[in-house]
């Protein structure tokens, strides 16, 4: 019997996961002189080994298909990985069910053929639609501005008027993500061990009882959290106030930053957390208040309670607080449809373009300096702000929201120049109380 000694290099890089079976055997195989050492140059191998040699699907494939291509190397993985890697373009893949397969292609017995990828895109069009809202009109408006600018967003009203409804079919109205935006949700997923159809906008929607750690990431070996798994798409927290404050308020710094950061004694992981923040409550603990049948009971100073639940910064930090009344029946009732997600998505499209070339981002994330050069008002628009001010008390950040808000509502109405029904309407988005 001999003793084998496997050195796996950088031996300051953390090495986890079953991945390093298959190059962990194949080095013994080229060790032993089983197998020529020259015919694993120019491959890169991954893949966990079963007892019986059948080779098994691993996590964060795509990122080591990414280092595979900067590399300039052809990956050997197994077959139920396959597809996710031939997402990266002008990449070789090879993919084998058994080591026995491998050790034949490397021996020279058999010559596989590169991989080609099954599994096709998921479209826009296989999304919900919001054609399935009826009514509910000024909602719709708040989530069209919402898509287009890419701004935050509070639905509040009685249980059954149709906030979830409508912020599941935002995704259905958000522009395609771009090739490399594919790939950049993909790989967070790949690294999460977590199904996503490849080429569409994530939509996260943890339950109220989740902790801090699901929402931001973290763990002994940091993973992704949900506003992670949001990255690029939207994440909905429904029943907000139900939500632990102390979880709510880890949101604070990655809705300005669009990252995370995660700090641990032996190393500090930055994860990406561009999400779109879509949230709903009940206006009472009950759900009816302000509700015409008068069914609430609950009295102010529980009201007030439960709304203090969620920090004035927190709110603050939300560009648009869109009331959701309950619908009659002749509203319900009614056969017409309403605007297809497919007629609302042209018109955000072309607002998303119209931001990308005026100043390459969107508005939500323009800077306080890009603010004072693409937002010139004229003087009405001006005084609407300064009386807006002193009633609302705006603090400087929900003034500057209110300017990107009218920018992005100038933009879907093609305007160049914000005029003072822009300002107006986007001051109707705040909260008066």
């Amino acid at each position: 019997n001999k003793r084998l000694t496997i050195n796996l290099a950088p031996a300051d890089l953390p090495k986890d996961g079953s991945r390093l079976d298959l190059p962990i055997a194949l080095g013994i195989l080229v060790a032993s002189g089983q197998i020529p050492e020259q015919s694993i140059q120019h491959y890169e191998f991954v893949g966990e080994l079963a007892l019986d040699g059948q080779l098994r699907a691993g996590m964060g494939i795509l990122s080591i298909a990414h280092a595979c291509k900067a590399a300039e190397r052809t990956l050997v993985l197994p077959y139920d990985n396959a597809d996710d890697a031939c997402f990266i373009q002008d990449l070789t893949v090879l993919a084998a069910d058994h080591l026995k397969e491998v050790c034949q292609f490397l021996t020279g017995e058999c010559q596989p053929q590169p991989h080609q990828r099954l599994i096709q895109p998921k479209t826009v069009e296989q999304l919900p639609d919001l054609a399935d809202v009826k009514g509910q009109l000024r909602a719709r408006r708040a989530l069209e501005i919402a898509a287009a600018g890419g701004h935050s967003l509070l639905f509040t009203g009685p249980p059954g008027t149709g906030k979830t409804l409508l912020a599941s079919r935002l995704p259905s109205i958000l522009p395609p993500l771009s090739d490399q935006e594919s790939l950049e949700v993909a790989s967070i997923y790949s690294i999460s061990s977590v199904s996503h159809p490849f080429g569409v906008r994530p939509f996260r929607a943890p339950h109220h009882t989740a902790s801090a750690v699901a929402l931001v990431g973290g763990g002994s070996h940091p993973k992704p959290g949900e506003i992670t798994l949001a990255h690029l798409g939207v994440l909905f927290l429904d029943e907000l106030p139900e939500f632990d404050r102390k979880v709510l308020e880890v949101l604070r710094q990655p809705l300005e930053s669009k990252e995370v950061t995660i700090s641990r004694a032996s190393r500090q992981i930055r994860f990406p957390a561009n999400f779109q923040l879509i949230a709903a409550m009940n206006p009472c603990p009950c759900g009816y208040a302000f509700h015409q049948d008068n069914r609430c009971q609950c009295s102010p100073d529980a009201i007030k309670r439960y709304k203090n639940r969620i920090s004035g910064p927190l709110l603050d930090r939300i560009d648009l607080h869109i009331e959701v009344p309950p619908l009659s029946s002749q509203e319900l009732q009614q056969q017409q449809t309403g605007e297809s997600s497919a007629s609302v998505r042209e018109r955000v499209l072309l607002a998303h373009q119209q931001q990308i070339q005026r100043q390459q981002c969107l508005n939500t994330a323009l800077a306080p300096q890009q603010l004072d050069q693409y937002v010139q008002l004229d003087q009405t628009s001006l005084n609407i702000l300064n009386i807006a001010q002193q009633r609302l008390q705006l603090s400087a950040r929900a003034y500057h929201r209110i300017l990107r808000v009218a920018r992005t509502i100038a933009d879907l109405s093609t305007s160049e120049r914000i005029t003072s029904l822009h300002i107006t309407e986007a001051l109707s988005y705040r909260p008066t109380n």
